[in-house]
């Protein structure tokens, strides 16, 4: 027999589903594409630069940060996880200073996460809202029992 995890021995029948946060989900899946993004600068750069600076301290930065920003996306439940991704945006856009086109793309990609953290957050009032007045609607009108 499988082992159970800890949300399916909890639940029981009639059990309404836990609400996902739809700012957490937009704000991982911008932290993931900016994963992504500093694999490829550090490649970029890496490439542009041969000889001139260590690849081992072009690629190792890069790993770094990719790592940084998956490592994010688990402490977006909590205020300092949009902290330390405000902090990477001005990362991203600071390495321009290496990387001309990373003004422009790091620009592009702190307005994509303020657009998810905002309406994500501004989503999730609204679904909050929505639950609150569907459970008002059913309790003022209860199902007919079943003959």
């Amino acid at each position: 027999m499988a082992k159970l995890t800890k949300a399916q021995r909890e639940w029981r029948p009639g059990q309404p589903k836990k609400a996902r946060s739809t700012r957490v989900m937009f704000a991982s899946t911008v932290l993931t594409l900016e994963a992504f993004l500093a694999i490829f600068v550090s490649l970029t750069f890496f490439g542009l630069s041969r000889g001139k600076i260590s690849p081992v301290l072009v690629l190792g930065a890069g790993a770094v940060l990719a790592f940084i920003c998956i490592m994010t996306c688990a402490l977006l439940k909590k205020p300092l996880g949009y902290a330390i991704g405000w902090a990477l945006q001005v990362i991203f856009f600071l390495t321009g200073f290496l990387m001309p086109e990373m003004f422009f793309i790091g620009a592009a990609f702190a307005g994509t996460w303020w657009y998810a953290v905002s309406k994500g957050h501004s989503m999730d009032l609204e679904s909050a809202r929505r639950a609150r007045e569907q459970a008002a609607w059913e309790a003022a009108h209860p199902e007919p029992e079943a003959s």
